[in-house]
């Protein structure tokens, strides 16, 4: 019976692990559903964005009072998070406070987790306040109903109860230590604890004993629990920004990419040796579809754009065709396309690896043609993201698929391309009549 804490504390721990190592799988194979694309180039300055923007924050800042708030959060959780380190050992070996014997160290380590952990309870409400009491607007666009807001107010609470749980652990130990309790070493720096252990005054030894071993384990399952909810929730973002920053687009946002079997075609039409009527080789592969229609016609990096997306709105509140009134919201599309990459995947595992056609697709089932064609392709979207999300490359190649493949462009964009291809210009006059209005009186 004395190894029994042990034992269950090890299998608490090999499940919590394989269980978030299992959804990383399913979320590596999702992501690497989309089309492979060569981002190889440049690994000085993508390592320079990933430090900077994933690391640093440097993005989240140009908001200073949610900037500030979430990086004392990103901080917090980051460093408080290397006590774990030791709750694992103590878990395992059945030590307690193993680094204790750190001695200044430790205690200047304790102290510094327990001001962040007041420090992250306080950005927390106020980030709680600010979604369900003044409400922002970016927070109540029609995309954010359901599950998106359920999700958003619950890792707020989770966030709090964790960073209770771990200083009521610590006030309880306080008082353990006070009293000389065998097994509790005494480590005394606890600036906020130190505190909260006034209201455990009076209370019998085996009774602090217990306060302290239930906040104990109950943290340490939250943390674990935590760990593995964020492949169902938009806090995915917290592993998935540094790879995102990593592979951000590094040319010039205005520069779209061209279409290889396009440029071709235009480079044999302008060769003058090419031979006009000549049929394709009998093994010339069968053209791609141009554009995408589906998730499987996207890249990887824009499935993993997807996954990132943090649901912050900051993209839909820069951008002027939804300040308008237009459908159009860039978190949704990022939120539509992880959707449906969600349940491709869901279809993989059920059908034991293989997709079985759903009849659903991307475009119309999810995103719809108006939201698709009221994009101004200004890049306000992409400037404003935290995390370099491309939601303007994802509307580009479903619009692409729509022209190309379907002919469904508006009327406005069909005459245009037609007084190109007739005209030479986008205006239903004749090259030859251009000049008359110089004639006019």
């Amino acid at each position: 019976m004395e190894y029994l804490p042990n034992v269950l504390f090890a299998i608490l721990l090999v499940f919590g692990i394989g269980y978030f190592a299992r959804n990383v799988g399913r979320l590596r194979r999702n992501i690497f559903l989309g089309k492979d694309v060569d981002v190889s180039d440049n690994k000085p300055q993508r390592w320079k964005n990933m430090a900077k923007i994933a690391l640093g924050q440097t993005k989240m800042v140009v908001r200073p009072i949610p900037g500030i708030l979430h990086i004392i959060v990103y901080v917090g959780f980051v460093i408080i998070n290397i006590e774990v380190l030791e709750i694992i050992i103590d878990g395992l070996f059945g030590t307690h406070r193993v680094f204790a014997s750190l001695g200044k160290l430790y205690d200047f380590l304790i102290a510094s987790f327990e001001i962040l952990a007041l420090l992250v309870i306080v950005s927390v409400v106020i980030f709680w306040i600010r979604r369900n009491v003044i409400k922002l607007q970016r927070f109540l666009k029609p995309e954010m109903k359901g599950w998106p807001k359920k999700d958003g107010n619950l890792i707020l609470y989770i966030e709090v109860v964790l960073m209770a749980l771990f200083l009521t652990m610590n006030a309880a130990d306080f008082q353990l230590q006070q009293l000389g309790s065998v097994h509790y070493v005494e480590a005394s720096a606890f600036p906020v604890s130190g505190y909260l252990a006034t209201l455990f005054q009076g209370m019998s030894e085996a009774n602090l004993i217990l306060i302290e071993r239930i906040a104990w384990w109950l943290h340490i399952t939250g943390i674990l629990f935590f760990l593995n909810y964020l492949y169902y929730s938009k806090h995915l973002h917290i592993l998935l920004a540094f790879p995102n920053t990593y592979y951000g687009k590094l040319t010039a946002k205005g520069q779209f990419k061209n279409l290889e079997a396009v440029t071709n075609e235009v480079k044999l039409m302008m060769d003058p040796s090419a031979d006009p009527f000549a049929a394709p080789a009998e093994d010339a592969p069968i053209p791609e579809k141009f554009g995408a229609s589906d998730v499987t016609d996207l890249d990887w990096v824009q499935l993993l754009n997807a996954y990132t997306c943090t649901e912050c709105g900051r993209c839909t509140s820069e951008c002027p065709a939804n300040q308008t009134g237009k459908k159009l919201s860039p978190r949704k599309i990022m939120m539509d396309t992880r959707d449906r990459l969600e349940e491709v995947g869901k279809n993989i595992d059920v059908n034991k690896g293989t997709f079985k056609d759903d009849g659903k697709q991307l475009l119309d089932d999810y995103i719809t043609k108006e939201e698709l064609w009221a994009c101004t392709s200004c890049n306000a979207c992409v400037e404003a993201c935290p995390v370099s999300i491309d939601p303007l490359s994802i509307i580009m190649d479903m619009r692409q698929y729509l022209v190309m493949e379907k002919s469904a462009a508006p009327s406005d964009l069909n005459n245009m391309m037609g007084n190109i291809e007739n005209n030479g210009a986008p205006w239903p006059f004749n090259q030859m009549d251009r000049l008359n209005w110089s004639q006019e009186s």
